[in-house]
């Protein structure tokens, strides 16, 4: 079995991609942070699951129906209540490590994902709601969202930047995270007590691109270019967390943007279930794992530094790629899309399921 305390030696925290009442209730979380899961995540999918697809927020929800509050203010009520209990039980864990890990995400509406002033506006005011200094505030990586992660940052803002695919949006939420630093800096704000991770979505990359590449007849590439483009992107990344700019900022305290695994269950039911823990551990990095993945990294997961290791590979396969004709930066593009879209579709489908049960209620 593996031991994920073990995992934390070699600097790869693990956070859980899942939150619902139950696991509160029940003692689990307190279990998992005992075990070494340092931070959890959300987002409106995993929201939407929860609250419409279990009985565990009737009790709560009740109340609030009948006070007749807006659908979205009662899912904020309900969503926030979730991520002030988990940050409380992770407030050991983020004192312990000083503000480097025992974070909570939780995300402003997708719906605002191309609007830079309410991205801004949602985030200030989700972030002085639930008041803990162990939140992350998700903001996708659209062309609206760059300039809201580094106005947050700048106003010492914990920033969880989510749905990255490409190296040109990991590259625009780190110069976001960077100047909003310099910025909170020039205010006299203390850089250690601001954090922020680039979430780079792993498996989506290889769902679609084993579909193009089947769609030419190519079998070659299948299952590799997600791991390969993750580990172009973490080399990026120390280049960019390096040198005298860099170096500035962090002798007065300031964290690396870590890089973050996200979406890394494994689609395709030939590749291994561990395929995106085994191949992406290494410094400075997260991996959020969803239930079934942590599951079976603890059951038959694999520790070891593996994330430099073949780098020239990696390299060569994204090469490779390019030269069928494939074209990774319109894939990862369509994927931002999707990835938008898709948490806006589970947002409205939760306040949908919400105003139901008002209804419900009501014939009751």
């Amino acid at each position: 079995m593996a031991d994920l305390k073990s995992l934390n030696d070699l600097g790869q925290s693990i956070w859980y991609d899942n939150i619902r009442r139950a696991l509160l209730e029940s003692g689990e979380f307190e279990k998992m942070f005992k075990s070494g899961v340092t931070g959890v995540t959300s987002n409106p999918s995993i929201f939407e699951k929860a609250i419409a697809g279990s009985s565990d927020y009737d009790q709560g929800l009740n109340p609030l129906l009948a006070a007749g509050l807006p659908v979205k203010k009662i899912y904020e009520t309900l969503a926030i209540e979730d991520i002030q209990r988990t940050a409380d039980l992770l407030r050991t864990t983020y004192a312990d490590t000083g503000g480097k890990d025992g974070y909570v995400s939780i995300e402003v509406s997708p719906e605002l994902a191309n609007d830079t002033e309410g991205t801004i506006a949602e985030a200030r005011r989700l972030y002085a709601e639930v008041d803990r200094p162990n939140v992350m505030i998700k903001v996708p990586v659209t062309s609206a969202g760059i300039p809201a992660i580094e106005t947050l940052i700048g106003e010492g803002i914990n920033v969880n930047v989510t749905l990255i695919f490409s190296m040109a949006c990991y590259e625009a939420s780190s110069e976001a995270y960077i100047k909003g630093l310099a910025a909170f800096d020039r205010r006299g704000g203390d850089l250690s007590y601001v954090a922020s991770v680039a979430s780079f979505f792993v498996s989506r990359v290889d769902t679609a691109v084993d579909r193009a590449l089947g769609e030419i007849g190519s079998e070659s590439l299948q299952g590799k270019i997600a791991v390969a483009n993750a580990k172009v992107a973490y080399d990026r990344f120390k280049e960019i967390f390096s040198g005298e700019r860099w170096e500035a900022l962090a002798e007065k305290g300031a964290w690396v943007q870590r890089p973050l695994w996200a979406s890394t269950s494994t689609k395709n039911p030939a590749y291994i279930d561990t395929l995106y823990v085994d191949s992406l551990i290494g410094p400075d990095t997260v991996n959020t794992v969803p239930p079934a993945t942590l599951e079976a990294f603890i059951d038959h997961g694999t520790i070891a530094h593996t994330l430099e290791h073949d780098l020239e590979a990696a390299k060569a396969e994204l090469q490779q790629l390019s030269e069928l004709g494939i074209d990774i930066n319109e894939i990862t593009d369509q994927l931002l899309r999707e990835g938008v879209d898709a948490f806006a579709k589970a947002f409205r489908t939760m306040l949908t399921s919400i105003e139901g049960k008002r209804g419900d209620a009501n014939e009751g």
